[in-house]
């Protein structure tokens, strides 16, 4: 089977980013440098896994240089400018949710060049809008930042509720060469919960036309490459995770749509192989119509397909099942997720399952351990209402310690919060 390479894909990939949105930088006093490390309660708004969009990109060296690796949460990937090109540089980013953000970071340690760093990206202006991507915008940090240095967090001058986040990064520590930024977060709260709307429809991708259909939290489907399946998936707002199985490989993937839902960018992993940066896997929509493919025979055959994977491995991922925050408590639309387990253990009568319940590490190693067993306690407990022999189900929580993602990045934590269900 055969895959093509982040540098193979970009150049059609990052033209799904458009907007040409301008506004005036307004200038700030040097916000102090904040602690080093986030409370619980705040997530990275601006991170690609948590549903952050660049409607605008600034110049760029290459595609392998683009601005959306300023959202990848890695340290190691980044956004140059073209050769000469050391003025100011604009990038807009639309947030899933109205935010407050109160702190903001940025990463420049892998910097190219001399040894001084002086391709790193130096003042920043970092400015928020709730009105609008060309309106609005009020400046909430002027930071100075240091060559080759990661993890340099600020605090902002004023808490602001924002939908749009734009920084004008307006030059290096003296290259006459290039602009180098190896990452960008704003951590704070999400202040509203919207309904997004389904992924259900048919997308012209990289890997064929890609059918996609949503029940509930649920996500289920196909693609037209390699016998290409989509299995065991889950949607959180304008993200969704699930694993990808062909003919010749399998892994996880999480894809995160565009505020209109006309285009599609995700990331893709071999299993296994999640520590790297992953593959891009991009398109556009063509149809609200979930369409098949000759190897797919719709949402009726996910019990089967569950059973299928787990005669090959052993055990599967189930991102369809989602609880309330810090919570054991299932949520409704977890149901058809929950009903394909049900169907699968009524097809193999004889089957015996642990069911394990995973957090990420965003709390401590105890709360993440209760919280895990609560979880694989409260899908039994759905299970054995629902007709399953108590005596077939068998229950671990593992907390935050089998992380099959980065737990330092909100896309690592994403594939890390999960249940699995293992043949015992």
């Amino acid at each position: 089977m055969f895959f093509l390479s982040i540098r193979q894909v970009l150049p059609v990939a990052l033209m799904l980013f458009t907007g040409q949105f301008v506004a005036d930088v307004q200038a700030a006093a040097p916000p102090a440098p904040a602690p080093a490390v986030a409370s619980l309660t705040e997530i990275n708004v601006t991170s690609y896994a948590n549903g952050a969009w660049i409607l605008k990109k600034p110049a760029e060296y290459n595609e392998a240089w683009s601005a959306f690796w300023l959202l990848d949460e890695r340290a190691l990937t980044g956004w140059a400018t073209p050769n000469g090109s050391v003025g100011p540089q604009e990038v807009l980013i639309a947030l899933a949710e109205e935010s407050v953000i109160k702190t903001v970071e940025f990463d420049n340690a892998s910097a190219d060049g001399d040894s001084e760093g002086s391709r790193s990206a130096k003042d920043i202006v970092v400015q928020v809008s709730n009105q609008g991507p060309t309106t609005g915008f009020e400046t909430i940090a002027t930071v100075s930042l240091k060559a080759r240095q990661d993890k340099q967090r600020f605090s902002v001058i004023k808490l602001t509720p924002a939908r749009w986040v734009k920084l004008t990064i307006k030059n290096n520590h003296g290259s006459a060469e290039y602009i180098e930024l190896f990452d960008f977060r704003a951590f704070g709260e999400q202040k509203t919960k919207t309904v997004a709307a389904s992924v259900s429809g048919t997308y012209a991708t990289n890997y064929g036309n890609f059918h996609l259909q949503q029940e509930g939290a649920s996500v289920f489907g196909c693609y037209e490459h390699g016998g290409g399946l989509v299995t065991n998936g889950g949607v959180e707002g304008r993200v969704t995770r699930f694993t990808w199985t062909q003919t010749t490989g399998r892994g996880p993937a999480i894809f995160a749509f565009s505020p209109d839902g006309k285009e599609v960018l995700g990331i893709w992993w071999y299993d296994g192989q999640t520590d790297g940066p992953g593959e891009l896997w991009y398109g556009t929509k063509t149809s609200d119509s979930v369409g098949s493919c000759p190897h797919w025979k719709g949402v009726q055959t996910a019990s089967s397909q569950m059973a299928k994977d787990i005669g090959e491995t052993g055990r599967v991922r189930i991102y369809g099942i989602s609880f309330d925050i810090d919570s054991d408590v299932i949520k409704p639309e977890s149901k058809t997720a929950l009903d394909s387990i049900v169907k699968l253990t009524k097809e193999k009568p004889d089957w015996k399952f642990t069911i394990e319940g995973h957090t990420d590490s965003t709390a401590t190693a105890a709360h993440n351990q209760t919280l895990s067993e609560k979880r694989a306690a409260s899908v039994k407990s759905y299970l054995v209402t629902a007709g399953v022999a108590a005596t077939r189900l068998n229950t671990l929580g593992f907390g935050a310690t089998k992380q099959v993602g980065d737990n330092n990045t909100s896309i690592g934590r994403a594939q890390n919060r999960r249940v699995e269900l293992v043949k015992n």
